[in-house]
């Protein structure tokens, strides 16, 4: 019983940082954002977050701003990688990770297809 607390606790933590991630690429426009529940079929974290940014420097915005948002609530990124380039930024928060792409790249690599055994949940459905 106390384990399933705990994971519920653990998930409910997950799930108020994809919001407030999800909010900060929201603020800054991010283009058809997606949150992906991985949390039954995989070890990497509970969410994913995908989405796109128009220009590389509005991708490298995108991530500043949740780098910025996460960062006031005391959460660091455990690896930011691609931000240089800006066509695909991936920032991991060890519970979520968040993909900001380039339109072209975000068709090119399509996330949501390789990880279409995952369940795509609202914004709603992380407030619960």
């Amino acid at each position: 019983m106390a384990e399933n607390t705990a994971i519920a606790q653990d998930l409910k933590i997950s799930a108020d940082l994809a919001l407030t991630a999800y909010h900060a690429l929201d603020d800054k426009l991010g283009g058809d954002i997606k949150i992906l529940d991985i949390h039954e079929i995989s070890v990497l974290a509970d969410y994913f977050l995908i989405a796109h940014g128009n220009n590389p420097s509005h991708v490298q915005a995108l991530i500043d701003s949740v780098e910025e948002k996460l960062e006031e609530k005391g959460y660091t990124p455990n690896h930011i990688e691609g931000y240089r380039d800006g066509n695909w930024v991936l920032i991991d928060f060890g519970r979520i990770i968040v993909h900001v792409f380039g339109k072209d790249a975000r068709f090119f690599y399509d996330l949501e297809r390789i990880w279409s055994d995952s369940k795509e949940i609202s914004v709603d459905q992380l407030k619960n």
